[in-house]
């Protein structure tokens, strides 16, 4: 079993590409300029809301078939969401070992603190940013539930989304500011969609994918209370990286808890495609 450890933490922590990762739109990395994200954007609104529009022209409410593609698409985003929760959190219980050193005594950074403010000057550079890179990757493969709502014919389709198209753009935010807060972000995304997509996948685990959404939007206000803190309150000296982008990200997280409101009703549970479930 200890081998098999070492292994695991080799090639989710300690392997030279993920040691040696910096996020750099001029190093050849996929999908890494303001450029391709705002052309992503735009084609992805557009498209949706054309196809929206084209359906509800023909008068078509049925859904149109899909067949096994949704199910398929939701056990490939159950293994991803896996393999980066996996890593992000071996890759930073080696970060928070390899650095807490220089803490001692010149600072009052402790791991908590860390994880939520990351101090001034960080680099989006090491493991941690390489599965927030992952994690970003991961945001296009999540954005065809946006598509999927809309040749469902779910309702809400439209607010899925605009919910599909910010979550692409917070997570590029991450990476392009070393924005603070983002491993426990990631952490509690990745946890959520592995509860929430197994079930669509055909697990059975229907009571805990309910809970996983309500779950992850409390850690949000809980982590985002804690940043406000530790910047504005002077919890940490000099404040904490990344604060414009956060900020932007939390009006983004505002919009998203609307949606959030607007799909998780009196009535039921709304799902990744819209369609809302009676509890």
């Amino acid at each position: 079993m200890a081998a098999v450890g070492d292994v695991a933490r080799y090639w989710l922590a300690e392997h030279p590409a993920i040691v040696g990762f910096r996020w750099s739109p001029s190093g050849g990395l996929w999908f890494s300029t303001w450029a391709f994200l705002l052309g992503f954007l735009a084609t992805y609104v557009a498209l949706s809301l054309t196809l929206d529009a084209l359906l509800a022209a023909l008068r078509r409410k049925r859904p149109l078939p899909l067949g096994a593609v949704p199910s398929a698409h939701a056990f490939l985003m159950a293994a991803v969401s896996a393999a980066v929760f996996a890593g992000t959190l071996v890759s930073a219980v080696a970060e928070i070992r390899d650095t807490r050193w220089s803490w001692r005594g010149r600072s009052r950074t402790t791991p908590l603190r860390w994880l939520l403010c990351f101090p001034p000057g960080t680099r989006s550079s090491g493991r941690v940013f390489f599965w927030s890179y992952a994690y970003y990757l991961s945001r296009y493969l999540h954005a065809a539930r946006g598509l999927f709502a809309v040749l469902r014919r779910r309702p809400g389709a439209a607010a899925r989304v605009f919910a599909h198209a910010a979550a692409v753009a917070m997570a590029f935010l991450w990476l392009e500011f070393s924005q603070s807060f983002q491993v426990l972000a990631i952490l509690a995304s990745t946890l959520a969609h592995v509860v929430a997509f197994g079930f669509r996948a055909g697990l059975p685990a229907a009571r805990a994918a309910r809970v996983a959404p309500v779950a992850l939007v409390g850690c949000n206000v809980v982590c985002h209370a804690g940043v406000l803190w530790m910047h504005f309150g002077g919890a940490v000296a000099g404040g904490c990286s990344g604060i414009g982008a956060w900020l932007f990200n939390t009006l983004l997280n505002a919009a998203l808890l609307w949606v959030f409101l607007h799909c998780y009703g009196r009535r039921g549970v709304c799902d990744d495609d819209g369609r809302v479930k009676e509890i």
